[in-house]
C-alpha cells in the first residue's frame, strides 16, 4: 500500500510540474464551454426556423455540450503527453528504475491522470451546461429534468475516457507525434466521415466517440436508428478504453524502455 501511495504521489508530481498538461487541461474547460455558449446562442436563433422534425429533435442538454467536439482535442492531447513525455525525453528508464513493477507504474500513472481528467471535465460539463441554458432562454432544460443529470455527469466521464483511451494508445505507440497523428485524424476525420456515410454509419456508430457521446444525450433523434441507448453507449466506449489500456501495459511489460 504505501508503495502504490509513493507511485500515485511521484506521478501526481510530474504531470503538475509539467507546464504542457496543465495548459490543455485549461484549454480543454475554456474550449468547451465558449464553443458550447456560442452553438446555444445560434440554435436559439435559429429555432423558429426549424423545421418540425428538427424541433422535435432539439435536445437543449445536448447543445450545450456541442463544444466537446474541440474539448476533446486538449483531452487527447493531456493523454498522449502524460504517457509519451517521459519517452521523449528520456526520463522513462528512471521511471522504471525506481518502480521496476511496470504494472504498477502503469497503473499510478492512469489512475493519477484520470482522476484528474474526471474533476476537469465534471467541471467543464456542469459550467457548460448551466452557460448553455442561460443561452438559450426560454428553450432551456433543467438539471432536474428526467435524463438531465444522468447526461452532465455522464459528459464528463466521457472527456475522462478520451483522455484514457489516448494514453492507452500513447503507452502502445511511445512517441507522442506518432499518437497524436494516429488519434486527430481517427476522432476528427474518421470517425465523422464513417458516421455520416450512409454505407458506413452503422460501423461508425461503434466507434468510441460516437458511441460515448450518447451519455449526453436526453431527446432521441427522430430518424435515430442506434440499436443501443445512452448507458450501451458509454459501455461501447469503456471496452474501447479498455482495450487500449490493456494493449499498452502488454507492450510496457515486453518491450525495454
Amino acid at each position: 500500500m504505501a508503495a502504490t501511495l509513493q507511485v500515485i504521489r511521484s506521478e501526481w508530481t510530474k504531470i503538475r510540474s509539467v507546464a504542457s498538461t496543465v495548459w490543455t487541461l485549461s484549454l480543454a474547460l475554456v474550449v468547451t464551454i465558449g464553443l458550447g455558449m456560442l452553438i446555444a446562442a445560434l440554435s436559439k436563433h435559429d429555432y423558429d426556423s426549424m423545421s418540425r422534425s428538427d424541433k422535435l429533435s432539439f435536445d437543449p442538454t445536448y447543445i450545450s455540450f456541442a463544444g466537446m467536439s474541440l474539448g476533446q482535442l486538449a483531452m487527447i492531447v493531456f493523454g498522449v503527453l502524460v504517457v509519451s513525455n517521459e519517452y521523449s525525453t528520456g526520463m522513462i528508464r528512471t521511471s522504471l528504475a525506481a518502480v521496476p513493477q511496470r504494472g504498477s507504474f502503469l497503473a499510478g500513472k492512469i489512475a493519477v491522470a484520470a482522476g484528474l481528467a474526471l474533476a476537469v471535465g465534471l467541471v467543464t460539463s456542469f459550467v457548460t451546461f448551466f452557460v448553455g441554458q442561460a443561452m438559450l432562454g426560454s428553450l432551456k432544460a433543467s438539471i432536474g429534468d428526467p435524463g438531465v443529470l444522468r447526461a452532465v455527469i455522464g459528459g464528463g466521464l466521457y472527456m475522462t475516457l478520451i483522455a484514457m483511451f489516448s494514453m492507452g494508445v500513447a503507452s502502445m505507440l511511445r512517441s507522442p507525434m506518432l499518437s497524436l497523428g494516429i488519434l486527430m485524424p481517427f476522432f476528427f476525420l474518421i470517425s465523422s466521415i464513417l458516421g455520416n456515410v450512409s454505407a458506413t454509419k452503422k460501423i461508425g456508430q461503434y466507434l468510441p466517440d460516437q458511441a460515448g457521446s450518447k451519455i449526453m444525450q436526453v431527446v432521441t433523434p427522430v430518424d435515430n436508428d442506434t440499436p443501443y441507448g445512452p448507458w450501451g453507449g458509454l459501455f461501447i466506449m469503456v471496452l474501447w478504453v479498455a482495450a487500449a489500456l490493456i494493449g499498452g501495459y502488454v507492450l510496457l511489460k515486453r518491450r525495454d524502455a
